[in-house]
């Protein structure tokens, strides 16, 4: 055994040694969380990991992802080479590429040479990217990204050098096959003395970049390397659209105060974050000049695990409300929509809404801590279960002057749930109006609960007040059982999602329907009869309603329905569908003043009128509300109307 080899297994021992280490405890903290079961269905999950992980889905839909799918494969396939590279050192004559047969040989010489060019090609756009077309946030030109660059590039440098100086010695004879180290070879002396020499020196520059990069992994943001491929393999196996149920027992702590406290997968996206600022880009708070900044929040948790894991009793950094990096601020945890912007764009899907509701559940449940303008509200929905306090006997004043039957059981069909908007605000009464039009036109059998109904609770929950919502959807589920109701079809989109998804946590088998996918579905059989002239109402521009689109998917039915009633696709904002942008008033915003930046809903509005609209179409009480609010702000009110989608239907109903 050479000098060189020895002393090449006592460097590879000690640099494995030290990364072993590094893993160990880096991910051993990760196990302090709290169970979370993302080991069922193995093969869905396997599929997962191959389209997201290393189809790099996501990735690619960004004009620098392009970049990154090439930097990644390169990666993913040069570390075939660098394997064998290391294997090599330990076993020199045995272990070895060169010994396969020719053709074997320079297929592989040729893709690890046209990989390494691809990949310091890569590097250098990254690089220049950093300094003219930086993402809006410092970390982006940090040390820490020059440094793994500088390493990468490093790396492949050593590589062209390496096999430059065997081809131009003559010692390799798949020269021809490396156009680029062939290339690189041309430019040396053949058959030089000291060629074989600085073959050498490049083989362990080669070795030591390879190894400090590896050791250096776990303590950079690049650890993601190794934690977003087995994140996208234990991605929730269906879009995060609501929070999981908390038990409330004598002893039990509420939410989630220290960073333990969130399961393993919460602290393992925090691992995975690969710092790529998309989240931030698409959240509607920091886009508007908030404090919150999703990115942020996901470091904050990692920093902080890696600071206060290890400490028993005191922490020296507070999760919530501390200064500094690694703890979240108060006012950041409140400034949330919940409109899943972030979670819809991230690479790796972390889940950045649950983590911000599990603080905020903390703060309202332990800690009795949260924005003085949420006290009467908390109290309006525990003394007369909706947001303004109003006695129930106002729910009915909506259809004083229709005849509307109570739900009966066996012989109505449908239970509509009006919703507390539907029911008591002035303004969203009229949409309520328009689908009892609607409904009775189709021959719909229908009914309501009158003064009965509950509020279904979502902006409690969001606000991570979930005491009181878990009473109240074990009030609103029992009432259901008890008065034998099946179908449920709704106006508002956080009803909708409430009764849909978050009742499923205490067994409800609810058939839900949005008044969008109704009313589609009544027009695609013929039971809706529209006018063949529709109603003028001008350029209409629709609102992707963030619990009706991005929560559960439904795009394209009130699409078709704004055709059918009108007689033209509606006008799309430049943000729209899985990509649209939020009124402001999801996950409890809605009773809340924006303290901080501009106004959400005023943003959204002013995009909007980019389209030169005459009409705002809506499917949610909330954004109505954010819009016409929006619309007086720029003093564009007179110009431009907003209605329901349920409102343009019944406009195009025969008399």
């Amino acid at each position: 055994m050479s000098a060189t080899v020895i002393a090449f297994i006592i460097v590879l021992v000690l640099a494995l040694a030290f990364f072993a280490y590094s893993c160990y405890r880096r991910f051993g903290l990760v196990l302090k969380g709290k169970p979370d079961n993302r080991f069922n269905s193995i093969g869905k999950r396997f599929w997962n990991m191959l389209f997201y992980a290393f189809g790099q889905r996501r990735v690619v839909k960004k004009p620098f992802g392009v970049n990154h799918f090439v930097l990644f494969w390169a990666f993913m396939i040069l570390l075939i080479s660098n394997t064998e590279f290391l294997l090599n050192g330990l076993a020199p004559d045995t272990i070895s590429f060169s010994l396969l047969p020719d053709g074997a040989y320079f297929t592989l010489a040729f893709i690890f040479d046209i990989m390494s060019v691809l990949a310091l090609i890569a590097v250098i756009l990254a690089i220049i990217r950093r300094f003219t077309f930086p993402p809006p946030y410092v970390e982006a030109k940090s040390r820490d990204a020059f440094v793994i660059l500088g390493l990468v590039a490093g790396l492949m440098i050593a590589f062209f050098g390496m096999n430059a100086c065997e081809i131009a010695a003559g010692a390799d004879r798949a020269g021809v096959w490396m156009p680029v180290a062939n290339w690189v070879a041309s430019w040396l002396p053949s058959g030089a003395a000291g060629l074989g020499t600085a073959a050498r020196v490049f083989w362990w520059i080669h070795a030591v970049i390879l190894l400090a990069f590896l050791d250096y992994l776990p303590y950079s943001k690049h650890m993601h390397i190794m934690t977003s491929i087995p994140n996208c393999f234990f991605k929730s196996l269906e879009k995060v659209k609501t929070q999981p149920r908390e038990e409330f027992k004598k002893g039990n702590t509420f939410g989630v105060g220290e960073v333990e406290s969130f399961t393993w997968k919460g602290l393992f996206d925090s691992y995975s974050c690969t710092e790529c600022g998309r989240c931030s880009d698409a959240c509607p708070a920091t886009f508007t000049g908030k404090s919150l900044q999703p990115r942020l929040v996901i470091h904050d948790i990692k920093v902080n695990l890696l600071k206060n894991a290890d400490k028993d009793g005191h922490k020296e950094l507070p999760l919530i409300g501390g200064e500094g990096e690694g703890s979240v601020k108060e006012e950041v945890i409140w400034e949330c929509t919940t409109c899943g912007a972030c979670m819809e764009v991230c690479p790796v899907f972390i889940e950045h809404v649950p983590r911000i509701v599990d603080m905020r559940r903390h703060l309202v449940e332990t800690k009795a801590r949260f924005p003085e303008e949420l006290l009467l509200l908390f109290e309006n929905m525990e003394q007369r279960s909706n947001p303004w306090g109003i006695a129930p006997a106002e729910r009915t004043k909506w259809a004083a002057d229709i005849d509307v039957q109570p739900f009966e059981a066996g012989k109505t069909e449908y239970l509509f749930y009006v919703g507390c908007a539907g029911a008591l605000d002035a303004r969203n009464r009229h949409t309520t109006l328009s689908l009892a039009k609607i409904f009775d036109k189709a021959g719909i059998s229908w009914g309501t609960l009158g003064r009965d109904e509950m509020c279904c609770g979502d902006s409690l929950r969001r606000l991570g007040n979930e005491y009181v919502f878990d009473r109240m959807a074990q009030a609103n589920i029992k009432m259901f059982a008890e008065k034998g109701v099946k179908k449920i079809i709704t106006q508002c989109p956080h009803c909708f999602s409430t009764l849909k998804n978050d009742y499923r946590q205490y067994g409800a088998e609810l058939e839900v329907v949005h008044h969008t996918e109704l009313i589609n579905q009544l027009i695609k059989e013929g039971r809706l009869k529209l006018k063949s002239t529709p109603p003028d109402l001008g350029k209409v521009v629709y609102h992707d309603s963030c619990y009706l689109g991005r929560y559960n998917g439904i795009y394209d039915a009130p699409r078709r329905v704004i055709t059918s009633a009108t007689g033209s696709a509606p006008l799309e904002m430049e943000r729209n569908r899985d990509n649209g942008f939020c009124c402001g008033a999801g996950g409890g915003r809605m009773w809340m003043e924006e303290k901080e930046g501009s106004l959400i809903n005023v943003a959204r509005v002013e995009e909007a009128l980019k389209k030169q609209p005459d009409t705002v179409c809506v499917a949610c009480p909330y954004c109505m509300t954010m819009f016409d609010d929006g619309l007086k702000d720029k003093e564009a009110s007179d110009k431009v109307r907003v209605l329901d989608l349920a409102e343009i239907v019944a406009n195009a109903l025969p008399d």
